[in-house]
């Protein structure tokens, strides 16, 4: 039972601790040594797939790799380590693709106020065309400054989102 536990609470420091490395790598690499990568991201791209798409590697080679390690030293803790990156991915292309950038037509209405920060804060991103500047580099902690709008319509142009009124 306790062997549950610990595996359970590797899998969640995992998770939560992608939320740094995913902030880490999006301001220093991304924006970064690596922004000719990611600028069609932040400039648009005629095409569906991006250039910034290949970023799902960063993520998704260590964590094959752990968890493939983990399976052959006999199930040990670098298997939970793999499962809780694999399920930060996961969230990540929820919350990026199909809530924020609606590359699949999902929640394009709500009045969540987690939801709605969440793409405020990331329009706020993606209003700097450049790598200097740049803020919001996380993805599922927002800070407190974008709640407190009203909810709207989610739409790709403005986003659906204002300020409270005063």
């Amino acid at each position: 039972m306790i062997q549950v536990l610990i595996n359970t609470l590797t899998i969640l420091a995992s998770f939560c601790a992608m939320e740094a490395v995913a902030w880490l790598s999006h301001k220093f690499l991304m924006h970064g040594l690596m922004w000719k990568v990611h600028q069609d991201h932040h400039t648009g791209s005629p095409h569906k797939i991006q250039n910034n798409d290949s970023f799902f590697l960063i993520f998704a080679i260590p964590s094959w790799l752990f968890i493939m390690f983990g399976v052959m030293d006999g199930c040990d803790w670098k298997l939970y380590v793999g499962i809780g990156i694999t399920l930060y991915g996961i969230a990540y292309f929820f919350v990026h693709e199909i809530v924020i950038h609606q590359r699949l037509r999902f929640f394009t209405r709500t009045k969540n106020a987690y939801l709605l920060a969440l793409r405020k804060a990331h329009k706020a991103h993606h209003k700097h065309l450049d790598k200097e500047d740049g803020e919001c580099f996380g993805m599922l902690l927002v800070p407190r400054k974008y709640f407190g709008l009203t909810p709207g319509p989610l739409s790709k142009g403005e986003g659906g989102i204002s300020p409270t009124p005063s």
